[in-house]
């Protein structure tokens, strides 16, 4: 589906563009696959120019806003009694809520 050429770049032909198209449940005719093509090659071209780059000195970002998680200690709060929440549900049995099965 891919081919390589002698500049180890990789061409996409019309087979890829339409192999994808089915998988994402697009019909294409054939001008829109030809252009889809053209645009995957596109595509294709910009990502290998991104790995040319010189990134050895670059560190993995993780935040790029500077925010931070702000966390809460972990306690205990006031609740609602256990009989007030089961009378709420639409099935229970004793001391839970009763579902359907799922297998």
């Amino acid at each position: 589906m891919f081919t390589m050429n002698a500049g180890n770049s990789v061409k996409v032909d019309q087979s890829v563009a339409a192999y994808l198209a089915t998988l994402a449940s697009i019909n294409l005719n054939d001008k829109d696959l030809a252009s889809l093509t053209v645009d995957l090659g596109n595509i294709i071209k910009y990502i290998e120019q991104l790995g040319e780059l010189d990134t050895s000195g670059v560190g993995p970002t993780f935040q790029l806003t500077g925010l931070n998680n702000v966390w809460r200690e972990d306690k205990i709060q006031s609740q609602l009694p256990r009989e007030d929440l089961l009378d709420l549900a639409p099935d229970k049995t004793t001391n839970s809520v009763k579902v359907p099965k799922v297998l």
